[in-house]
């Protein structure tokens, strides 16, 4: 199993964030989605909400987070695209 993601998040404008994660929690239209390394292939519609990404880092890490507008999410091979119709800039900021 392969130890980390490889993460795309898109918006309408381009390429908003793109790098290795450890982990990724998406608003899904049913619920909360998570994604590990090895996840099964998936395709999602994401609602409004918080979009998680915890990266590599020195000390374990750390967490960065985006108000997402909706869009779909796809996973596979590790390999994760998240396409968003929209970003709320005024909510965008690392996680605590």
């Amino acid at each position: 199993m392969a130890k980390q993601l490889e993460v795309d998040l898109v918006g309408t404008d381009g390429t908003i964030w793109s790098g290795a994660a450890r982990s990724l929690s998406a608003p899904a239209s049913d619920g909360e989605i998570g994604i590990l390394p090895g996840h099964t292939p998936v395709l999602s519609v994401l609602g409004r909400g918080s979009l998680r990404v915890t990266v590599e880092g020195s000390g374990g890490g750390s967490a960065l987070s985006w108000v997402v507008e909706g869009g779909f999410l796809s996973v596979d091979d590790d390999q994760v695209t998240v396409v968003v119709d929209g970003v709320d800039d005024s909510a965008t900021t690392p996680a605590a």
